[in-house]
């Protein structure tokens, strides 16, 4: 099942550049960002509240706490930093260099969460590495 949402999260991060890119055109790239934080703010709260899940609060412990605010700052630094690649540079070309995100979790996850690595992961990443680097050095 993990696969299907993968591959949803995948579709929506590509619409999320082709909107963004469309979106941002002559507006500030860190009010763009804020915007579309209050987006998702509002529909994540929305979906807690009609799933009855805000109960779930009280469970939260403080590596918890102390882990989802570190997520939440790396997630908005990644955001005004995407934003702003996206005002700059074309679509085509930010994106998939923003996946290099990909080759440093699986690295960090080996690392740090002692998750196995296998050959086909490391080829992916290998992968997605080169393409990352073919499209850094375009000289447009």
């Amino acid at each position: 099942m993990w696969k299907y949402y993968a591959i949803l999260s995948a579709i929506f991060a590509s619409l999320t550049a082709i909107f963004a890119k469309i979106g941002i055109k002559n507006v500030d790239s860190n009010l763009a960002t804020a915007i579309r934080t209050c987006i998702i703010f509002l529909i994540t709260w929305g979906i807690v509240f009609v799933s009855n899940r805000v109960g779930g609060i009280k469970e939260l412990t403080k590596i918890n706490w102390i882990f989802l605010v570190l997520s939440g700052v790396a997630t908005g630094l990644s955001w005004l930093f995407y934003f702003k690649a996206l005002q700059l540079g074309d679509a085509s070309k930010v994106a998939p260099i923003d996946k290099l995100s990909v080759v440093f979790t699986i690295f960090i996850s080996f690392v740090i969460l002692k998750e196995t690595v296998s050959w086909k992961v490391i080829l992916g990443g290998l992968l997605i590495a080169g393409g990352s680097l073919v499209i850094l050095m375009d000289e447009q």
